[in-house]
């Protein structure tokens, strides 16, 4: 488990693909305290929960199967792309964002990025099964970043990034057409879960 508040950007150092149609991404995530690069820790690279499986001088290798290349923006990454990085949740740690699992539900398309005084306001477009978790001040996980939901209309949401948010990730690099990884709110999920049985 998560909080959405990103600690590092990393970089992909290498993809290394198989032929099962899975790959291996190998990740710079020295910006990370080393205690939490163990094998077999959680650590959250934009959104995903994801596995280590190797550690050499901060650099970290997490497997990423074909359904979640399929299901996340990963498929999309190449060497050199700037990711956000978040270690698991420990026992005692502040809890500055919100519950974030690494369970992406789909991508959202930023379809406007304007000034809004100081900050960057992002209008995202995301398909319709998924805006229907989405509620005016809300949380949602955009790249694994914590965020709340300005508005939301049909088909799109909206959200501000502060300066902190857009020096400390990647979310300054969002561009018109840029798909980030989205996680719902759990809350919403299982609300809505219940609502469907009941």
């Amino acid at each position: 488990m998560f909080t959405g508040i990103v600690q590092a950007v990393g970089t992909v150092q290498d993809v290394e693909t198989f032929e099962s149609g899975d790959r291996r991404l190998r990740i710079d995530a020295s910006g990370i305290a080393a205690r939490a690069l163990e094998i077999g820790a959680s650590l959250c690279v934009s959104g995903v929960c994801l596995t280590i499986v190797e550690t050499s001088n901060g650099v970290v290798a997490v497997d990423v199967s074909a359904r979640t290349l399929a299901d996340t923006v990963l498929g999309e990454w190449i060497v050199g792309q700037s990711v956000n990085l978040e270690p698991a949740l420990a026992a005692g740690d502040a809890l500055g964002g919100h519950f974030v699992m690494g369970h992406v539900d789909g991508a959202a398309e930023a379809v406007q990025v304007r000034e809004d005084g100081r900050s960057v306001e992002l209008v995202l477009s995301v398909a319709g099964e998924l805006n229907r978790f989405i509620a005016p001040k809300g949380s949602v996980a955009l790249d694994g970043v914590s965020l709340t939901v300005n508005d939301v209309s049909k088909d799109s949401f909206s959200v501000n990034l502060v300066p902190h948010t857009l020096g400390e990730t990647t979310l300054s690099d969002c561009r018109v057409g840029s798909r980030l990884n989205l996680e719902i709110d759990i809350i919403a999920r299982y609300v809505a879960r219940l609502q469907a049985t009941s």
